[in-house]
């Protein structure tokens, strides 16, 4: 059987920026990285993916939610009704989920831009 291993390529750290030294003799930090953002990442909120994620989660959760409703002997067991519980505020989640998914498609902005929950519209003429 070829079955291929992954080889891990040790990357070294990029050295350390040199503090700058100012015209009185004071010492100069070097400014902080703002952050790293995430590379895309399939079904990331505010994709194509994410929305069919979303969607076939609610589905799932939604189904599921229907056959243990309508079993015998639902109301007897009290365990069993969390459950259902549970699981009917874990499809209300995931079709919430899906409408910002559907937002943020329609916007043609990301879910993870902060400026997707702004209004599009500019208020202030330039």
């Amino acid at each position: 059987m070829s079955v291929s291993h992954a080889v891990v390529h040790p990357v070294e750290d990029p050295p350390p920026p040199q503090p700058a030294v100012l015209d009185g003799g004071e010492v100069a930090l070097p400014a902080r990285p703002r952050g790293v953002r995430m590379a895309d990442v399939q079904g990331m909120p505010g994709t194509r993916g994410g929305l069919t994620l979303r969607l076939c989660q609610f589905l799932f959760a939604a189904g599921s939610l229907c056959v243990m409703a309508t079993t015998s002997d639902f109301p007897s067991v009290t365990a069993f009704i969390y459950l259902v519980a549970a699981v009917g505020l874990q499809s209300l989640w995931s079709l919430s989920l899906a409408i910002v998914d559907i937002y943020a498609l329609l916007v043609k902005r990301r879910a993870t831009d902060c400026r997707t929950a702004t209004d599009p519209s500019p208020r202030h003429p330039p």
